[in-house]
């Protein structure tokens, strides 16, 4: 469905990265609005050892059809060589905040990402 919503969410490095890329995308109307959690620590196993870490994490509200634009954002200006980039499909809530995230993402099939 063209109109599908989703909210990505995304681990940034840090803030001043997660800051950068979201003010890029919600000035671009690539997403209709960009949440950032400025601290939460991490802990996984990196490279065979336990390590925790700090970063940031962002959520954005967008439509489906733009995934793969935001996606393309998000990893050219990351620090990491994987991040954590993921979308869940938005199937319910508030129909006038539904409303609000279409028209403030609109569906522009022929938008350019330089």
């Amino acid at each position: 469905m063209a109109d599908e919503l989703i909210e990505i969410t995304w681990t940034s490095g840090s803030i001043d990265e997660a800051r950068l890329v979201s003010r890029f995308l919600v000035q671009e109307r690539l997403v209709a609005s960009a949440q950032i959690i400025p601290w939460v620590e991490s802990i996984a196993m990196l490279d065979n050892r336990l390590e925790t870490v700090q970063e940031s994490k962002v959520v954005y509200k967008t439509l489906l059809t733009r995934f793969d634009k935001v996606k393309e954002v998000i990893l050219s200006n990351a620090k990491y060589d994987i991040p954590e980039v993921l979308y869940h499909i938005i199937d319910g809530g508030n129909e006038e905040y539904l409303r609000w995230l279409r028209e403030s993402a609109p569906d522009l099939s022929t938008y350019d990402v330089r």
